[in-house]
């Protein structure tokens, strides 16, 4: 499909194209105007930028051969630096592209490499990894390579028999050829979520001084210079970097489990904060905020002067008024737990079991273990879990019936997880739903290589009146004497569960895996995720047993109902008294009898294991929970948010369908949070109020004084003419941007320097009582130029070309995006001498 002229919603016409074969994944526009787009295989194109102005501007009659020209004068990079089967760039998807307006360079950024473009001739510049290290194949191509690029671009360019055989060697095209076929299945492993591409680039940007800043899956910034030169990197964070923003002299970074960390120029970090419980997927800068737009389709608005001297007075007053956005919710959640054995319960049975003690229950909560079971199960579903699949048609059966229980009391399931035979799931109230979101899902396998998931966990989060609640349903190792595996298994499970990326909505399947990495200390040591959430619940089969006690002695305690005798012999109660297991977590007092092992179909106590093992009966099925509270006697507030305490811990001996009974427990929450409506109007009237606010805030919105030495330059010849920036401020920094506006035929502005125009640096800071000189010069017009000419003459025979720039002094320090502008003409006349007599040559292409 070519370029196509389309009517658009009262706002004229627009040009429509298909760019490319596969997908698009990164776009950018050169200092020049020109349109940069990267996507799959590697595959870069360019589009003029004057060829594109002057197809919109053309008259409707015209459009159709303007289009077409646009549409020939792409330029395929990829295409234009190989030869003979050898090509010095990765053959992996293009996720990034990023113009240095500074230098008047490209850089496109694949998995774990780079490319740098001259953006004005489309040269290659270089080809190098992450490490800085110059690709091997791009080395080699450019020392054996005798033709200039100019005589490249025709050779490239013209019809494929007419190419001239590069002297590249036949064993160093097989060799290019090999490895650009690894590069494939690189490109594809990492698709899959296979090898080790926690390094892969994520995200990139310009800093006002002219770096490029870089951020990594593995959580790592890397700066460089503008020649592709690693110089430095830095480690603040171990989760994913998202998004780089830069304004001024500050670095926002975004990360995957919604962090924002703020940096200067230097690298030195300055602050950070939680932003999101979902990924930051964008950051803007807009009046005097950032905006940053999360995984779940938030958008959040944060002051660009924080942190800084209007935080603290912010942050004062706001807690003098804290009892008027404060608010407290009280509710009741039900927590059930049961191992079914690989079988279906009745009808009864489930009804018995989340019987709704009361009306205030909010939230029912519900973990599932042995599912399905067995060797051909396992197996499946653990391949499942690699690429992302999961569920089972027992699952689903389970999460339908007792959905269908919940429904009558105006329950709607708002997440779901099932690895192999565990399934937790979550029910809330209709009226509730606007309060619930965030929810997120994880999985940990403890079972063979800790990869089969017939023990192990899996776990809901989510955000319930805007704080962090989990939910984690477990399945531990069995037997009597392994109760320092089921301690392992837990201390695995919370150490290494992460949670996957939320989606917009509510869930009712989630992916696999976690995208999100732990937390670090301010040691630097790696904290787990679980460690981050307001309250967590832990609940399932932990096959924890009675130890000392013969089967005998248990079943005549078991028949006396003196429980209290049995929980002495309590493994579970013991590890936890030693501190080897749930640390820092609690459990309710409870008076039910051993809930395993009993025969199937056989009510009332005397159903304990009858067999020839007589396994002797244990709590195995437990519910634990931790809250905000540091103390028992601490009360809710904003610093403890939520407090928890249990109104019910039982088991439901009515149920039969299984070896195990299943239990159940009602919390009581007291959940503390902000009105965030009331909270922005508050902020609303300290920020237009307060005597101390508005005096920062005018100091915040001044320019420093920037002096340009020149409003008129006219190029002579190929002679340098100097403009110079001067910061007469002495407290401020300054950083300038230069952009180019050419006129057309149209009489409206392009936007972008004209192509015989060099301009150096465009981007830079001024310290303060310092300048900065910028070179202005006149270059080689581009092939494209002998086209686009509008004048009778042909190109460069005398006539004038203009440009005006329009150079805009930002103010560093003044955290506003308020611009003073200042605008240089720029006038230089050519002569037919100043073009090439050699050279690629477009016309060539259009109708040779």
């Amino acid at each position: 499909m070519g370029w196509t002229a389309d009517p658009g919603p009262n706002v004229g016409e627009c040009l429509a194209w298909e760019a490319h074969s596969g997908p698009v994944f990164a776009l950018t526009v050169s200092p020049y105007g020109d349109l940069w787009s990267g996507s799959e295989g590697g595959v870069i194109k360019v589009w003029y930028g004057e060829a594109i102005e002057k197809s919109l501007v053309s008259q409707r009659e015209e459009k159709r051969k303007t289009s077409f020209l646009v549409e020939r004068s792409s330029i395929d990079l990829r295409d234009m630096v190989s030869d003979g089967g050898a090509c010095p760039l990765p053959a992996v998807d293009v996720k990034l592209l990023l113009s240095d307006n500074s230098r008047s360079k490209v850089w496109s950024a694949g998995y774990l490499s780079f490319a740098l473009w001259d953006s004005h001739t489309k040269e290659l510049l270089k080809v190098f990894n992450i490490d800085g290290q110059v690709d091997t194949r791009f080395d080699i191509l450019s020392s054996q390579d005798p033709y200039s690029y100019e005589t490249k671009q025709t050779l490239f360019s013209s019809p494929r028999k007419e190419k001239t055989r590069s002297p590249v060697g036949f064993l160093q095209r097989s060799r290019n050829a090999f490895l650009g076929a690894a590069d494939a299945v690189r490109r594809v492993a990492v698709k899959a979520g296979f090898g080790d591409d926690t390094r892969r680039i994520e995200a990139f940007t310009m800093s006002a001084d002219g770096m490029i800043w870089t951020g990594s899956a593995n959580g790592s910034l890397a700066q460089w210079d503008g020649s592709g030169n690693r110089l430095r990197e830095f480690m603040y964070h171990s989760s994913s970097v998202q998004c780089i923003c830069n304004f001024r002299t500050r670095l926002w970074v975004g990360y995957m489990d919604g962090n924002i960390q703020l940096l200067d120029l230097e690298g030195n970090l300055l602050g950070g904060w939680i932003a999101h419980n979902s990924p930051i997927l964008s950051i803007a800068v807009g009046g005097s905020y950032i905006f940053t737009l999360a995984g779940h389709g938030g958008i959040r608005g944060w002051n660009l002067s924080s942190p800084g001297p209007l935080d603290s007075i912010l942050l004062s007053e706001l807690i003098e008024k804290d009892v008027s956005y404060k608010s407290f919710e009280y509710m009741k959640v039900l927590v059930g737990s049961w191992n079914v054995g690989q079988e279906k319960a009745s009808y009864e049975s489930l009804r018995a079991w989340l019987k709704l003690p009361t009306p205030e229950v909010g939230v029912v909560v519900v973990g599932l273990q042995e599912v399905d079971m067995g060797a051909g199960f396992l197996a499946m579903s653990a391949a499942k879990e690699t690429v992302g699949l999961e569920g089972s048609p027992n699952g689903e059966w389970w999460l339908d019936v007792i959905g269908q229980i919940l429904k009558g009391h105006s329950f709607v399931r708002v997440g779901s997880r099932q690895m192999a035979g565990l399934i937790i799931a979550v029910w809330v109230r209709i009226n509730l739903k606007q309060f619930i979101g965030d929810i997120d899902n994880a999985a940990v396998a403890c079972g063979l290589g800790r990869a089969i998931g017939n023990k192990g966990a899996v776990g809901l989060r989510m955000r319930i009146h805007d704080r962090s609640i989990c939910f984690i349903n477990c399945h531990f190792a069995a037997h009597m004497e392994a109760v320092s595996r089921r301690n392992e298994d837990f201390d695995h499970v919370f150490r290494s569960m992460t949670f996957s990326s939320p989606s917009n909505g509510l869930l009712t399947t989630s992916v696999s895996g976690s995208a999100a990495q732990p937390l670090r200390g301010e040691n630097g040591s790696r904290l787990p995720e679980l460690s981050d959430t307001d309250m967590i619940v832990f609940l399932g089969d932990f096959n924890y047993r009675l130890s000392d006690i013969s089967y005998d002695e248990a079943m005549g305690l078991v028949s006396r109902r003196r429980f209290d005798r049995l929980r002495e012999n309590d493994q579970l109660r013991a590890e936890m008294r030693y501190g080897r297991v749930f640390q820092g977590l609690r459990e309710g007092e409870f008076k039910y009898p051993p809930t395993y092992k009993f025969d199937k179909h056989i009510a009332g106590l005397s159903g304990y294991d009858s067999s020839e093992k007589k396994r002797i009966p244990a709590w195995c099925d437990r519910i634990l929970y931790r809250d905000s509270r540091a103390s028992s006697n601490i009360e809710c507030s904003l610093e403890c948010p939520v407090v928890g305490s249990i109104s019910m811990y039982d088991s439901c001996m009515e149920a039969t369908d299984s070896d195990h009974k299943p239990v159940k427990c009602v919390f009581n929450l007291d959940v503390a949070h902000v009105d965030k409506q009331t909270l922005r109007q508050k902020y609303g009237e300290i920020m237009t109020s307060n005597k101390k606010v508005l005096y920062l805030l005018q100091g915040l919105e001044a320019f420093p004084e920037v002096n340009i030495s020149t409003n008129d330059i006219i190029l002579q010849d190929q002679n340098l003419s100097v403009v110079k920036l001067q910061n007469r401020s002495t407290k401020e920094l300054a950083c300038f941007e230069i952009i180019g506006q050419t006129p057309n035929s149209s009489g409206t502005p392009f936007s972008g320097f004209p192509s015989w125009l060099k301009v150096s640096p465009a981007v830079g800071v001024i310290f303060p009582g310092q300048s900065v000189e910028v070179t202005l010069q006149h270059g080689q017009l581009r092939s494209q130029d002998y086209l686009t000419s509008t004048s009778g003459s042909s190109p460069g025979a005398g006539q004038e070309k203009d440009a005006t720039l329009l150079v805009m002094v930002m103010v560093t320090g003044v955290y506003s995006t308020a611009v003073r502008d200042h605008k240089i003409h720029v006038q230089h006349r050519s002569r037919r001498d100043a073009f090439p007599s050699r050279g690629y040559n477009f016309a060539d292409r259009f109708f040779g």
